[in-house]
């Protein structure tokens, strides 16, 4: 597993939009200025098809979380996200590339292998996949999945990839796939794997993941809300499982304060960052509305990347042009 030497700043990117918005600009030019303004890492969500029922996004039984609400409607255009990061690597040069999540499952896992490398190698090394089950089933059964096996599927998944991305002539079998002395390559750029970055509440099933495959964790739920006390009940639990609970990196939400004319206030958003780092959190997450403008935006993040290099302690890279 990897360790960050230094807190680290993310963003969202949009990648869906509730109607197709003709050119896809806006989320270059984000990215763009993300790169250029020294954000560490940028994200970007991933659905395949979504069928008519999107209640269960707010359904924690069912991978949803409390009051969430799904923003585009079925009909909304939502991006590939490996498609999309290989299209936003050929335009950045540093920024951290990260699934904010994908749905490893819905992929055949030698396929999803290759495309992760590629992109990986692409990018100089600057992929993290971000995984998880997701929330709804008609995305599984289009694939011609079980969702109720969603977990076991992504484990399965995850386990392929890092025999694959190991570079030597390999072989794996399982109930449902078998294959002998194949090689798969490239290999990624560092120490022959991808940074995976696990999603999910705690429990059993995301301890055990975590562990075995995570570099990083992505709190879902209640305990992405409360991201302090859920990093403390994750490395609890995995504990009281016999895992390693002391090497992997987190990303917890750090949230905007606005002033009373809803001006950014950016040293009272500062402040939220002191107790996340204490608390384990590595990749501070802020969403953050940006102008459609790649300059103004630009600047926006550059003062925000100061404001927090300040606040951690390390120098800024980026700045606006």
């Amino acid at each position: 597993m990897t360790a960050m030497t230094h807190p680290q700043l993310s963003i969202q990117v949009v990648n869906f939009a509730a109607e197709p918005p003709g050119d896809w600009a806006r989320l270059s030019d984000h990215a763009v200025a993300a790169d250029r303004a020294g954000v560490d890492r940028l994200a970007v969500a991933d659905h395949v098809v979504f069928g008519n029922n999107l209640d269960d996004y707010g359904d924690p039984s069912k991978g949803g979380t409390v009051g969430g609400r799904q923003p585009t409607g079925p009909g909304g255009a939502w991006l590939e996200p490996l498609t999309t990061l290989t299209w936003l690597a050929a335009r950045t040069d540093r920024i951290r590339l990260q699934t904010g999540i994908l749905l490893a499952a819905l992929r055949r896992p030698v396929v999803l292998a290759k495309t992760a490398a590629t992109l990986d190698v692409l990018s100089n090394g600057r992929l993290d996949l971000g995984v998880g089950v997701g929330w709804q089933a008609a995305e599984y059964e289009a694939a011609g999945l079980d969702f109720a096996d969603r977990g076991r599927l992504l484990d399965h998944s995850l386990e392929v990839c890092r025999i694959l991305w190991a570079g030597e002539p390999a072989s794996y079998a399982s109930n449902e796939l078998g294959f002998g002395n194949v090689q798969s390559m490239p290999s990624p750029v560092h120490e022959n794997a991808v940074p995976i970055w696990i999603s999910g509440t705690v429990n059993r099933r995301t301890a055990r993941r975590l562990a075995t495959f995570g570099d990083g964790w992505i709190p879902w739920g209640a305990d992405r809300a409360d991201v302090i006390g859920g990093i403390a009940r994750m490395r609890n639990l995995q504990e009281e499982l016999g895992l390693d609970a002391s090497a992997f990196e987190v990303q917890g939400s750090l949230p905007v304060v606005r002033s009373d004319d809803g001006v950014v206030d950016l040293d009272r958003t500062m402040e939220g960052v002191a107790p996340l780092v204490e608390a384990g959190v590595t990749d501070c997450r802020i969403a953050l509305p940006l102008p459609g403008d790649r300059s103004a935006a630009e600047y926006m993040l550059a003062d925000l990347v100061r404001a927090f290099g300040t606040t951690v302690g390390r120098p800024t890279e980026g700045g606006a042009a």
